[in-house]
C-alpha cells in the first residue's frame, strides 16, 4: 500500500465507526465519538556504516468514548467489524456508568458545530514509495561519513508515518483526516580520555513535519555529516563553559525545547486544572491569572497554531471534531491562551477548544500542543552578535531538567560559542543555563527575524498513563536574553 492509498471504502470506515457511537447511545450514553484510525510507520536507523535496524508496522482499529453523567468511558477494538464495533460503543457506555457512581460534577462539553469534511496534508514525494536500498544507502552513507571526518560513533535515523482516520460524533460529526508525518537526523560521537562529546544535525530529535520524503531531502545530511564530526572532535578539548550571569543567545533549535518544556507543558489546561500530573507535572500557572499575568518580555508572542503548513503540531480538525484554529498563548509578555479541550475549556469557561489528540486508536484523546511556537521579531542572529558585548551563544538541545510545576530549569546545549566585542569567537563545551520561567522569559530583549523561523517537530512528546506519544511543533527563532546564569554542573 502507497501513503496515499485507503484500507477500505470511506462510506464503510464511517459506517462502522457510526456503529460504535449508535451502541452507546442505545446504552445510555449522553454523548459519544468514535475514531477509526489506520497507520502504517516505518523507520530505519544506520550505525557506522552499516544499517542495523528496520521496522515496518501497519495496524487498523476503531477507539470510542462515551459519556455518562460525570464520567467518561472508553474501550477500543483492533480490526473492528460493525458487530465489534456496537460491542465497544456498549462496554464503554458501561464503563462511563460505573465511574459516573462516585459522585462529580456533570461534565460540559464546549459546542463544536458539526461537520462532514476531509483534510489531508500535503505531501510532494511519498516516503514509502522511496525504495528501501536508496534509503538505506542515505543513512549509511551519512554514517561512514562522519567516522572518516573523525565520529568514534556515528548514528542516522528516519521515521515515517501515514494516518487515516474517520471521526464520527453523536452530534452528527463525520470527518476524514489523512496525514504523512516524515523526518530524519543524524549524530556524531567522539570519545576521548575522560568524556565524550555529541553533535547532532538537524537537531538532537532530527527534523520532522507534516510532509513526505522531500523535507529530508531538504535537510542535506550527507552536506552535514563531516561538519559535526569534526565539531564533535573539537568539542574534546574545546575550554568549558565559563560559570557566572551573561548575555545568554540561544539558537533556534534549543529555543524549541525551550518553549516545549517551559510554555507549553505549563499552558496545557488538564494540568492547570490538576486533572493531568503524568511525565511533566502540573502548571505553576493560575486561571484567575489568564489575561493579566505577565509571563515574559514585551517580545514575548507565542501562538498555538495548528493550522501552520508542513508543521508537525498540524492538521484539519482534533481528536474531538474541533477545527484547527491559532490561538495567542502569550501575546507581547501577557499571557492570554492555554491549549484546551472541550470539557476542559467548559470548565475554564474558555470559547475555545481544538487542543485535544490521541497516540492511536486504543488511547483516550487528551490535550496535546499543536505548532507551540515563539512568533518572529525583527533581529539576525547576526545583530544579536553584533550587539553583544560579552555573552555566549548556545545551540542544539543535550540535557533537560524542569521542575513538576514547569517553573524551575536547567538547560544543557552540545556546543557553544563565546561572544566577545560583538563577535563569536572560541568553541565551548559543556555550555549549560538555568532560570525560573518568568524571569527568564522577562529578560528576552532580541528575537530573529522570519528569514530564521524554522518549525521545528519533536516527535516524542510523552504524557499521560498509560503513556502517549504526540507529536508536537514548535515555530522558533533565536532570541537573546540578559543576566542569564550559565556554566552550572550541579
Amino acid at each position: 500500500m502507497t501513503a496515499g492509498a485507503s484500507p477500505g471504502d470511506v462510506r464503510h470506515e464511517f459506517d462502522v465507526a457510526a456503529a460504535a457511537v449508535q451502541a452507546a447511545l442505545d446504552a445510555g450514553a449522553r454523548y459519544a465519538d468514535a475514531r477509526l484510525m489506520h497507520r502504517r510507520s516505518e523507520s530505519m536507523a544506520a550505525r557506522n556504516g552499516v544499517v542495523e535496524a528496520l521496522s515496518q508496522i501497519e495496524s487498523t482499529g476503531l477507539g470510542i468514548r462515551a459519556l455518562v453523567g460525570s464520567s467518561w468511558g472508553f474501550a477500543a477494538v483492533p480490526d473492528p467489524t460493525d458487530a465489534t464495533a456496537r460491542g465497544i460503543g456498549a462496554q464503554a457506555t458501561a464503563i462511563a456508568a460505573a465511574s459516573a457512581q462516585v459522585p462529580g460534577p456533570k461534565v460540559r462539553l464546549l459546542g463544536a458545530p458539526a461537520v462532514t469534511d476531509s483534510w489531508s496534508s500535503t505531501c510532494e514525494k511519498d516516503p514509502f514509495a522511496v525504495p528501501l536500498a536508496a534509503k538505506a544507502e542515505l543513512l549509511s552513507g551519512v554514517t561512514q561519513t562522519m567516522r572518516e571526518h573523525g565520529a568514534d560513533l556515528a548514528e542516522a535515523s528516519y521515521d515515517l508515518w501515514f494516518t487515516d482516520k474517520w471521526f464520527v460524533s453523536s452530534e452528527g460529526h463525520r470527518i476524514h483526516q489523512r496525514i504523512i508525518e516524515s523526518g530524519a537526523g543524524m549524530n556524531a560521537t567522539s570519545i576521548g580520555e575522560n568524556e565524550s562529546q555529541r553533535r547532532s544535525y538537524p537537531s538532537v530529535r532530527g527534523q520532522f513535519g507534516t510532509a513526505g520524503w522531500e523535507l529530508i531531502e531538504r535537510q542535506d545530511l550527507p552536506g552535514n555529516a563531516a561538519r559535526i564530526a569534526e565539531e564533535s572532535r573539537a568539542l574534546l578539548t574545546a575550554p568549558r563553559c565559563p560559570a557566572g550571569e551573561t548575555t545568554l543567545i540561544l539558537g533556534s533549535e534549543q529555543m524549541a525545547l525551550q518553549i516545549h518544556e517551559s510554555v507549553g507543558h505549563a499552558v496545557e489546561l488538564d494540568r492547570i486544572l490538576g486533572w493531568e500530573a503524568a511525565f511533566a507535572g502540573t502548571s505553576w500557572l493560575d486561571l484567575s491569572q489568564l489575561g493579566s499575568l505577565k509571563f515574559g518580555s514585551d517580545l514575548m508572542t507565542i501562538t498555538a497554531d495548528a493550522t501552520l503548513p508542513g508543521a508537525l503540531g498540524s492538521f484539519g480538525y482534533d481528536d474531538e471534531g474541533s477545527p484547527a484554529t491559532p490561538v495567542d498563548i502569550v501575546r507581547n509578555g501577557v499571557w492570554t491562551g492555554v491549549l484546551a479541550g472541550r470539557d476542559s475549556a467548559a470548565v475554564a469557561g474558555l470559547d475555545y477548544a481544538g487542543a485535544v489528540r490521541a497516540d492511536g486508536y486504543a488511547r483516550l484523546p487528551m490535550v496535546r500542543m499543536t505548532n507551540v511556537g515563539l512568533l518572529p521579531g525583527e533581529s539576525s542572529l547576526d545583530d544579536m552578535i553584533a550587539a553583544t558585548d560579552d555573552g555566549i551563544f548556545m545551540d542544539t538541545n543535550r540535557s533537560w531538567s524542569i521542575d513538576d510545576r514547569r517553573l524551575n530549569f536547567q538547560f544543557g546545549c552540545e556546543i557553544g560559542y563565546e561572544i566577545k566585542n560583538g563577535k563569536r569567537g572560541r568553541m565551548l563545551r559543556n555550555p549549560t543555563y538555568t532560570g525560573i520561567s518568568p524571569r527568564f522569559w522577562g529578560s528576552m530583549d532580541m528575537t530573529g527575524d522570519r528569514d530564521h523561523w524554522v518549525f521545528w517537530g519533536t516527535p516524542n512528546c510523552g504524557k499521560g498513563q498509560p503513556g502517549q506519544i504526540g507529536h508536537t511543533g514548535h515555530p522558533s527563532v533565536p532570541a537573546r536574553f540578559a543576566g542569564v546564569r550559565v556554566g552550572v554542573t550541579g
